[in-house]
């Protein structure tokens, strides 16, 4: 999957769901609840499908009702302002799942989701997932448990536009980036988030002049290092402290 960026008008390229595509799932941290009899129910059902970096799954307002899991690489959920603007919503890294709500609300799209690296992602359609989660309740308790975990983090996000300033959003950014794609290195946590400044600036909800500021002001603390869609965190005691 060394191809260059590709636009809007490029189709995803859809192939099988491999033995290796199931082990990668298997030990994400939330699917790695499920028995191997609960795979074997859904894999039949599976397929993969290969995005290149840029490249749109769908579209803001598109009817789809597939379930995506992410085996590698990083997809962006984003939606569109009223004045036209492009807001980030979410970034989804390896085991995580994205449009669960048309499991249960099979209609439109309420964001686009688009490559910010190459990836390959698993997809099961909804009548395929709801005749499995009929006869396979662990799996029906799974989506729920994701679903549960998404609205907690809507709410904290919430919270935290009400509540923290923008250095403290940011703080705490990078640290949920840590949690999730970072990598324990001699001095610090590489984190290699894949995102642009202004993308960084979407997620915390703020210009990217004022997080700019914040992140600059972080390493002249000694707090982090930065690099291009990397950051090296050196003190995350720091950021927790900050970010409270």
């Amino acid at each position: 999957m060394t191809e260059p960026d590709a636009g809007r008008d490029s189709s995803p390229q859809i192939t099988e769901f491999t033995d290796a595509d199931s082990e990668a799932l298997a030990n994400a941290p939330l699917l790695h609840e499920l028995s191997e009899d609960d795979r074997a129910a859904v894999r039949p059902h599976t397929h993969v499908v290969l995005l290149r970096r840029g490249e749109h799954l769908y579209e803001e307002g598109a009817v789809d009702d597939k379930l995506y899991v992410v085996i590698e690489g990083k997809v962006k959920l984003t939606r569109t302002s009223p004045d036209g603007r492009e807001v980030l919503v979410r970034v989804q890294g390896p085991g995580e799942m994205f449009g669960e709500l048309a499991m249960f609300d099979p209609t439109y799209r309420t964001s686009t989701a688009a490559a910010v690296t190459d990836a390959r992602l698993a997809v099961i359609a909804h009548a395929d997932l709801r005749d499995v989660l009929i006869r396979r309740p662990t799996v029906a308790m799974l989506l729920l448990k994701e679903l549960a975990q998404r609205l907690r983090v809507i709410t904290d996000t919430t919270t935290n536009l009400i509540f923290t300033d923008v250095p403290g959003r940011v703080a705490k950014a990078l640290l949920e980036l840590a949690a999730r794609f970072g990598e324990q290195q001699e001095d610090g946590i590489h984190v290699t988030h894949d995102l642009t400044q202004e993308e960084l600036a979407q997620l915390v909800g703020a210009s990217r002049e004022t997080v700019n500021k914040a992140l600059a002001d972080f390493a002249g603390r000694g707090w982090i290092q930065l690099s291009a869609k990397s950051v090296l965190i050196i003190d995350p005691e720091r950021l927790r402290r900050r970010a409270r």
